[in-house]
């Protein structure tokens, strides 16, 4: 007879409270996994996270209060789920998990990881260590009413990087307001700016630091006191900005120094969040007026909207746009709105315009206009109820994992509309590794396209290692048979080559680059394929797939065979009038685990025998893409609103 404890049988009971198990990320969904966890019986528990509450956190992460802004997520979330059993052992890391102290002899000590993180770079790295360890991994994300939840394991299934992606899209909406990482969140931040001034004010779609966030105090003291005086005040008080810009006659000058000089000086007395961040640089416009060079202005041969301003034209574009849309918000008259309209020069120069800005602020390469209209795609709402659906799935496929029941994992679909079998949730059979895969593959190697003659060695170190290949820490050697070390993860060892040509080094085409990031466990055969025949603005190309575009537009009935944590891979950013007028906007998802990849320079012509790891095996695990078979294909959503949802990851 089984003998049961609760709703499990006894064996499973006593392996749950035993077992240790890691959590990365307690933001949407890892609020609800937390609580799910502790409620099912799991006993000892590590939780981590980079990210601080924001206000706009707190209509869907319920382990967190207002008096609780400012703290570490991972900290208080610790605390609240206690709550629900004090007896329960979590540990609380408010850290990136890309910190090279979560080495692989970390992740081995778990028997479970799960994944509630919100950006690509974190889940890559997760991926490989877990693979490094061979520990399994659920992976699982939201947008909107879609989730999707799945199972890594090494050398059973595909791994989360086995099928290409498209650039991602989706982005957590306190890093848009505070820590901005890439161009695409300084463009949602430019489209909210856009209705706080000149459109419908909404109080989720803040753009200056809140004045009552604990964090931006200096003593802790201090911080007690604002955050109870946001208590007693049963608010955190804001300041209208549409209602401060018309107090100033809508002036660009002063519009300008609030937002891009006194917002970022106040954004610097959050102390604690430049510790690990490179701090943004204020900017004030009579400074850039007197050192404008006159050269920004001359003319520049090629399409328009193909440029890509100086800092002092983007200031000149915020100026008229701005003088632009106050005369049309007057003509309307009292209490009227405008509409933000990617078709509308003056709206789109505006975001193109403000956007920049914010990306030069905080050391980010600027945008043509043409890339920020392409990239203002749609916002779809963070749900609190997809959320606690695909924690409650989690911690399913948690238990499968813990009876020894891997074979019988699933990665599971929920669906904005039933199926033609009228469910919402839609299993499919985990897809077994891909042998092309560049991170799970015995022996992982890729080929990437490039000019030998114009790429430098900074460029494959950050835009191709980095970025294309998610490392954090790459040492490159050449296979020229004399072990020659073109990057060294070692700060300053190779830091001389990072102005120098590939070519300078003998690399042509033909040469192949051994690549080790040791932190990973995870070493990559580059082979180079040295062309002139790019195309305008093209560095690279890896070859057999192209790598910043996003597969072309399914058919309805095709698209939940794409959908990659609750999003379409093959939705692309719309462009068209014809996209639905709800779909203009960005999509946000639940934030958790802040993008932490190391930015360590290296770079050199030293020569010298490469450093070898000692258990360097790459396994080979899986993710999201689901099998093409009947319960996929009668999940499709028949609902033509889908069409226009970007990728989540």
């Amino acid at each position: 007879m089984v003998h049961l404890v609760g709703s499990l049988r006894k064996e499973l009971a006593d392996s749950l409270s035993t077992c240790k198990v890691l959590v990365v990320g307690a933001g949407g969904i890892g609020c609800e996994l937390l609580k799910n966890l502790v409620l099912t019986g799991f006993k000892n528990i590590e939780v981590i996270d980079l990210d601080t509450i924001d206000v706009s956190n707190l209509n869907r992460q319920f382990l967190f209060q207002k008096k609780h802004v400012g703290k570490s997520k991972a900290q208080v979330a610790k605390e609240s789920a206690l709550q629900f059993c004090p007896t329960a052992n979590i540990t609380a890391y408010h850290d990136s998990i890309m910190n090279p102290d979560y080495n692989v002899e970390f992740f081995r000590k778990f028997v479970l990881v799960m994944n509630a993180l919100d950006n690509r770079a974190a889940r890559n790295h997760v991926n490989r260590m877990c693979l490094a360890a061979d520990i399994p991994l659920i992976e699982s994300g939201t947008a909107g009413y879609l989730g999707q939840v799945t199972v890594i394991k090494k050398g059973m299934t595909e791994c989360y990087e086995c099928q290409p992606k498209p650039t991602q899209k989706t982005f957590p909406g306190c890093t848009i307001r505070n820590t901005p990482s890439e161009p695409i969140h300084c463009i949602v931040w430019a489209k909210y700016l856009f209705n706080q001034l000149f459109g419908e004010e909404d109080a989720d779609q803040e753009v200056s630091p809140d004045t009552a966030d604990p964090e931006a105090a200096w003593k802790p003291e201090e911080t007690a006191a604002r955050a109870t005086a946001s208590e007693k005040d049963g608010d955190i008080k804001r300041v209208s900005t549409k209602d401060w810009a018309r107090s100033t006659g809508y002036d660009p000058v002063k519009l300008f120094n609030k937002l891009f000089k006194d917002d970022i000086m106040y954004l610097l007395t959050m102390d604690k969040l430049w510790k690990k961040r490179k701090a943004p640089i204020p900017l004030d416009w009579h400074q850039l007026e007197n050192s404008a060079c006159p050269q920004e202005d001359s003319p520049v041969s090629g399409l328009k909207d193909q440029q890509v301003l100086g800092v002092w034209g983007h200031c000149q574009l915020f100026q008229q746009s701005v003088e632009t849309l106050s005369s049309q918000l007057q003509e309307k008259g009292e209490g009227a709105e405008l509409v933000w309209d990617k078709d509308d020069p003056p709206a789109m120069d505006f975001v193109t315009a403000a956007a920049n800005l914010r990306m030069h602020i905080f050391s980010m390469n600027m945008k043509s206009r043409f890339d920020v209209k392409s990239m203002a795609g749609n916002i779809i709402p963070a749900i609190a109820t997809t959320n606690a659906v695909i924690a409650g799935l989690i911690v399913l496929e948690g238990l499968k994992i813990l009876s020894g029941e891997l074979e019988s994992c699933r990665t599971i679909f929920l669906n904005k509309c039933p199926n033609l079998r009228k469910k919402l949730l839609v299993p499919c059979i985990l897809d077994p590794p891909s042998a092309n895969c560049y991170v799970c593959a015995s022996k992982p190697e890729v080929t990437v396209k490039l000019n030998v003659h114009k790429t430098m060695v900074l460029s494959l170190q950050d835009r191709i290692l980095k970025e294309r290949f998610g490392m954090v820490a790459p040492d490159v050697q050449i296979e020229d048979g004399k072990g020659t070390i073109l990057i060294s993860s070692e700060e300053g060892e190779t830091e001389a080559n990072n102005s120098k040509f590939l070519s300078d080094f003998g690399i042509r085409n033909g040469s192949r680059l051994q690549v080790d990031d040791f932190l990973q466990d995870y070493t990559l055969l580059v082979n180079v394929l040295h062309t002139e025949e790019l195309e305008r603005d093209v560095e690279f190309e890896v070859v057999g797939e192209a790598p910043d575009k996003a597969p072309p537009p399914q058919t309805n009935q095709e698209e939940v065979n794409s959908i990659t944590n609750g999003n379409k891979d093959s939705a692309q950013p719309s462009t068209s009038s014809k996209a639905p007028a709800e779909d203009d906007d960005i999509m946000i998802v639940d934030s958790d685990e802040e993008e932490g990849a190391s930015s360590s320079s290296a770079t050199a012509a030293t020569s010298g025998t490469k450093r070898k790891h000692s258990d360097a095996e790459t396994g080979e695990a899986s993710i999201k893409r689901p099998r093409t078979d009947q319960s996929s294909a009668a999940a499709a959503p028949t609902d033509d609103d889908d069409d226009d949802i970007i990728a989540l990851d």
